[in-house]
């Protein structure tokens, strides 16, 4: 198992770092396919589940959110969120017609796709192109791998208090304390790495980033399994060998990004 998972990490690393130093357009539709897996699989744990999100909907509002995220930064999405809601609203309303059951809450569970996965993951987006975007995002995301690491380590070896026993029995508050440990260090390291390239980025910077993503992100992962534990599942699919499918791998990615893209935005540039 454990070999497994290195290997998909492995493989999952040169192509991401491959596409993040494309930039462009490669990167908006490298990001356009993890994002549109990572709705399918929330459409299909949904549908599994009973439920009826609209997928004709949340597929095409995840894909245009990120491109116009691209194109046009913010301006435009709440014209592609606009639609969504009316879209949405309109398709649920005529199947409650239909003899549909419970479309008010497939109605909610479509717009939570949509805001989730497509409103969230444009962030990796805003991210990547804000001025020395490919090192502020090379400094993001990897504080989060590393930090997941780290608390998996500390949580295999030393961990005894259970964090979210309901949410996540395996996660104790040794492991989660690790992972910050973890997010700080590889913050501190990475930072001064990347000053190299990127003056702005600085060892303080990086620090700081570690500190705010290490302690905030892992409710990334603790929400996903919220969702998924609605249907008693342990992954979102089994695309990923060793990791499950693309939700599980980019929960805390999410966080990292949006809340990375605000903090360095406010604070570092």
């Amino acid at each position: 198992m454990l070999t497994k998972r290195i290997r998909t990490a492995a493989i999952m690393i040169v192509v991401g770092v491959s596409f993040v130093a494309l930039g462009g357009w490669y990167y908006v539709f490298f990001i356009s396919i993890i994002l549109a897996v990572a709705s399918w699989e929330y459409w299909n744990m949904y549908r599994n589940g009973g439920f009826a999100p609209n997928p004709a909907v949340i597929f095409p509002a995840v894909i245009f959110l990120v491109v116009m995220r691209y194109q046009n930064g913010f301006v435009g999405s709440d014209f592609v969120l606009t639609i969504s809601v009316l879209t949405a609203l309109a398709f649920h309303t005529i199947s409650y017609e239909l003899g549909h059951q419970n479309t008010s809450i497939d109605f909610g569970i479509t717009l939570g796709g949509i805001l989730y996965i497509g409103w969230l993951g444009a962030y990796l987006i805003s991210l990547r192109f804000l001025p020395d975007g490919l090192w502020w995002l090379m400094l993001a995301i990897p504080i989060v791998a590393v930090a997941d690491g780290g608390a998996y380590l500390f949580g295999s070896n030393f961990g005894k208090n259970k964090m979210a026993p309901r949410l996540s029995p395996n996660k104790t508050w040794e492991g989660y304390l690790g992972g910050v440990l973890f997010a700080i260090i590889s913050g501190a390291l990475l930072g001064a790495l990347w000053h190299n390239y990127a003056p702005a980025i600085t060892v303080r910077n990086g620090l700081m980033l570690g500190i705010i993503l290490g302690i905030l992100t892992p409710l990334g992962d603790l929400g996903e399994s919220m969702l998924k534990r609605q249907f008693d599942i342990k992954d979102s699919s089994n695309l990923l060998p060793g990791h499950g499918g693309f939700m599980d791998r980019i929960d805390t990615w999410l966080w990292a990004a949006a809340i990375g893209y605000y903090v360095i935005e406010l604070f570092f540039i």
